[in-house]
């Protein structure tokens, strides 16, 4: 009997009355979801790797949340948890992606000319312009529940492939245990370099286990196309550059993504996709594109707007500080990216940032003038 097995079947000699854990206090989706009944009814449960019940929201025990901001509280093991849990994780996804239902479809697009406009974002307000995904391996355990041996395999076909682009994706990769300080430093101020997890949400999802083995980062020669190997995903692919020209950075994004995957198809892998789901991640808030494409973009006047929070909710965007989520804005300087992941397609997100941050460099130039913005408020999209 595989280890797992023998594991679930000690942990049934407590009622589960005895193991729900307590969420009284907790502020996430899963702890919305779960009840005893329902805690009872799939605590049995596991996928064919062995990923649990338990394991899927050891990570919304732990951390019960915030007030104001409300994180998932699980993790998929692989792809199958969202098959094996989907009574848990179908009212998830439907919470977080806005009313998402489990019969719906997801449509993928990573057709660049599909994209209207976006090479003209003025560079005197958009400072930086980057799209980046994710992308999960099929026949492999996903992060929070690999062995050693899986994330080294991921690290070895992952590097093999990415050696094998040419032209303006040529690069190279560095393992994270073999960088020299030099290295480890310039990446760092290049803004490429992941951190050691050390926040509580990925630590008690497993995610932070083994570090640094089997952990890097590829980039090319220009550093403008990145790829970070086994840190939230297998794969997370980044491409950016200095101003304003979405439409030039969603171009590389779509084409390298492209190439990687038949890479990957050349050597007999899959990328983790369903029609439901579209691409399968670690977060269930990352499922769909798992794309979020971003600028960082000067609104010193429309940020001190008290319409400023309504307007980006009706163009569906959201804002953090340019530092990361919950980081303060620095002389009116805001990383604006899309809300939505799941239900549209990567050209209708992009879309979106496009069209909207056009909008609020439209509402800032106004607002310098001293001259009102009500006509220029949209709609909901």
């Amino acid at each position: 009997m595989p280890f797992g097995n023998t594991h679930n079947n000690w942990k049934l000699k407590y009622s589960s009355e005895d193991e729900y854990p307590d969420l009284s206090k907790h502020n996430n989706h899963m702890a919305k979801v779960l009840t005893k009944e329902m805690y009872e009814h799939l605590r049995d449960k596991q996928t064919p790797s062995g990923f649990t019940l338990d394991d899927v929201i050891q990570t919304g025990v732990d951390n019960p949340g915030h007030p104001f901001i409300m994180t998932v509280g699980c993790v998929a093991g692989d792809e199958e948890t969202y098959e094996v849990f989907k009574e848990l994780l179908d009212p998830v996804i439907e919470d977080r992606h806005g009313g998402y239902k489990p019969t719906d479809k997801h449509k993928t697009d990573i057709n660049s000319d599909n994209l209207q406009g976006g090479d003209d974002l003025d560079p005197a307000y958009v400072l930086s312009s980057r799209v980046r995904t994710g992308r999960s391996v099929r026949g492999f355990t996903l992060p929070p529940h690999c062995s050693r041996g899986e994330r080294r395999a991921i690290e070895k076909m992952s590097s093999e492939a990415l050696d094998s682009l040419s032209g303006d994706l040529k690069g190279k990769y560095y393992a994270l245990k073999d960088m020299t300080d030099e290295e480890q430093q310039q990446l760092i101020d290049d803004h490429f370099l992941f951190d050691k997890p050390v926040s509580p949400l990925l630590l008690a999802s497993g995610m932070g286990r083994d570090w640094p083995d089997a952990r890097g980062i590829w980039h090319n020669n220009n550093k403008t196309f990145l790829v970070w190997v086994n840190e939230e995903d297998h794969l997370r692919v980044i491409s950016m550059q200095k101003g304003g020209n979405m439409k030039e950075v969603f171009a590389r994004f779509c084409t390298g993504l492209t190439k990687i995957e038949d890479l990957f198809k050349q050597h007999g892998h899959q990328f983790m996709w369903n029609e439901h789901l579209g691409y399968v991640l670690t977060c269930p808030s990352n499922l769909g594109t798992g794309l979020r494409a971003g600028v960082h973009v000067k609104l010193p006047n429309m940020s001190k707007n008290p319409q400023f929070e309504d307007v980006l909710k009706r163009l569906r965007l959201q804002k953090r500080g340019t530092g990361g989520v919950d980081t303060a804005a620095v002389g009116g300087v805001f990383d604006i990216s899309n809300a939505d992941r799941l239900g549209f397609s990567e050209v209708e997100l992009v879309q979106m940032v496009v069209d909207g941050i056009k909008l609020l460099i439209e509402m800032e130039k106004r607002l310098e003038k001293g001259q009102a913005i009500d006509d220029l408020i949209p709609e909901q999209k």
